[in-house]
């Protein structure tokens, strides 16, 4: 029981946290003007911030949906609204594609004192709250799932 709660409690706080964190990198993302390194920085931090949360996202549910912490893969798999967010989720990755190889190309660039190329910033930032928006869907999805909405 503790587990399972540990384990909801984590995913929980790790949705807040990537909501922030992705509506953070946007926000910086749209501010960034320049290549002054601490404009920068607040972009990657905010990305780190995406990252990591999306990293504990992906290892928490998996064991929630699979690893027999909570209603079992057979009630996921069968569950409409499960298939939602694993879509959501598709989405969010496949945009987050570009963002994540300019934002390491930025990270090389950095440490090695060279040029930013920051001219699909803006776009990026637009990406960043798009991400954010399906996140909140996947929260949607997940409220009405744990209360086996879309079930027979």
């Amino acid at each position: 029981m503790l587990a399972q709660w540990f384990l909801a409690a984590t995913h929980l706080l790790a949705f807040a946290m990537a909501l922030s964190g992705g509506l953070a990198r946007g926000k910086a993302l749209r501010s960034l003007t320049n290549t002054e390194p601490s404009a920068v920085r607040r972009v990657l931090i905010a990305d780190n911030i995406w990252g990591i949360s999306a990293l504990v996202l992906l290892i928490t549910g998996g064991m929630r949906a699979f690893g027999g912490y909570e209603k079992g893969a057979e009630y996921y798999l069968h569950q409409p609204l499960f298939h939602l967010k694993m879509t959501l989720l598709v989405f969010i990755l496949l945009l987050e594609v570009a963002p994540m190889v300019r934002l390491i190309k930025w990270r090389i660039a950095l440490a090695r004192g060279t040029h930013l190329d920051l001219h699909q910033a803006t776009l990026f930032a637009r990406i960043s709250h798009a991400q954010a928006l399906l996140l909140v869907l996947m929260m949607i999805a997940a409220s009405g799932m744990a209360r086996g909405v879309g079930l027979s």
